[in-house]
């Protein structure tokens, strides 16, 4: 049903919804000397950009320079799909904590209110280059100090934008959702099969 891919992300949780809904891919690894998925994206927000156009500019960026690497290596010419997952809270972009400090910080200002979870998705083939937003709400409970504390010695805020991952232990702090449950993950399935599908059929769109 989908073409075959490469996958221009490290993330388990990606890996995982594609297998979900029956894509073929292979990730895109990198060499040593490079730094990973982001080597070639500064991902430092361009001065009154917007956080819609911030992700999405990433996520074009990460498509691209995938594109790339499959080029220099003369790999198959399959489709490269890239993510990016952010935050807003107060019209402020919040991406992944800098350590176990910031995901404190990050997680205390996220308690008891809403913020939102924009991830854009992106396709490049090498001749052209699609993308998709998806925009979900998220409220948390009150957190306590002691939970915070907690759930900051796991580790697993540290890796994830917002400090936290709804399908892991922080499902506990999520009182209601509005929008995609696969996009808060990192990977909007239904955005992204639109785009997969545009690949498919050869569509212009």
């Amino acid at each position: 049903m989908y073409p075959r891919i490469y996958l221009a992300s490290k993330s388990p949780r990606r890996r995982d919804l594609l297998r979900q809904i029956g894509v073929n891919f292979d990730v895109l690894t990198f060499r040593d000397g490079e730094r990973g998925e982001d080597a070639d994206v500064d991902e430092t927000p361009l001065p009154g950009e917007g956080v819609e156009r911030y992700v999405e500019r990433l996520a074009l960026a990460k498509a691209e320079a995938g594109m790339r690497r499959v080029l220099w290596r003369k790999l198959l010419r399959h489709p490269v799909l890239a993510a990016d997952t952010t935050l807003e809270l107060d019209g402020e972009i919040i991406g992944k904590p800098r350590d176990a400090a910031d995901a404190h910080a990050i997680l205390s200002r996220l308690s008891g209110r809403t913020h939102r979870v924009l991830t854009a998705v992106a396709v490049s083939n090498g001749e052209r280059i699609r993308s998709r937003v998806s925009i979900s709400q998220v409220r948390f409970t009150t957190l306590n100090e002691h939970s915070i504390r907690h759930y900051v010695a796991s580790g697993e805020p540290l890796d994830k934008a917002g400090a936290y991952g709804i399908q892991g232990r922080a499902a506990v702090f999520v009182e209601e959702i509005h929008g995609s449950y696969s996009g808060i993950m990192g990977l909007p399935l239904f955005e992204t099969a639109q785009l997969l599908e545009l690949f498919t059929t050869g569509d212009k769109a």
